[in-house]
């Protein structure tokens, strides 16, 4: 199967391209969980987070936004000691931050997707350097992320955040899951 051009042979990355990335989300949890894991990827490559992921589940309380939000700085302590997630403290107090952030607003699903007009933006790119690392939405998603609250929400991350979560479908023209994202699938 030809897949994106940034897909390892790793199992894990191969599962996740052919069933996740790209798909749209519309579940408040799963776009909660990804928000706060692309925040966790700054600086770091995403199969460095996939492979903590499943960990991330057990330690943050299966990403429940009620019970992060209520996070102690003692619990954020314990967190940083576990090295089965990457124990940069202004990532792990942001869990909670962002957390808090989330309850404030009023829809956080349409709040989201309303950066891209309410359904996902088809791109028809093939080659590695037609692929943005920004865009426009994803500088405005951040500026109302950011008023909103939330931290590790730069551009970046939100366009990153928008291609995971099928905001924006950017499968390569050649990847096989282009045609079926691409016809709604």
């Amino acid at each position: 199967m030809p897949r994106c051009f940034w897909c390892s042979e790793d199992p894990l990355y191969v599962a996740y391209h052919d069933q996740e990335w790209g798909v749209p989300l519309r579940d408040a949890h799963g776009l909660f969980e990804l928000l706060l894991l692309e925040g966790f990827q700054a600086g770091l490559s995403w199969i460095t987070v996939l492979k903590k992921r499943e960990h991330y589940r057990k330690v943050m309380f299966g990403f429940d936004v009620q019970r992060l939000a209520v996070m102690t700085d003692a619990e954020i302590e314990v967190l940083l000691q576990d090295p089965g997630i990457i124990r940069n403290r202004l990532k792990v107090a942001g869990a909670r931050r962002n957390a808090l952030a989330w309850l404030a607003l009023d829809n956080p699903v349409e709040f989201l997707w309303s950066f891209v007009g309410g359904k996902p933006k088809i791109n028809h790119f093939t080659e590695r350097h037609e692929f943005p690392a920004v865009t426009p939405q994803a500088e405005a998603m951040s500026k109302g992320l950011k008023k909103a609250g939330f931290t590790f929400v730069g551009p970046t991350i939100c366009y990153a955040f928008m291609q995971a979560s099928g905001m924006v479908m950017d499968h390569a023209t050649y990847c096989d899951r282009y045609a079926e994202l691409a016809n709604g699938g």
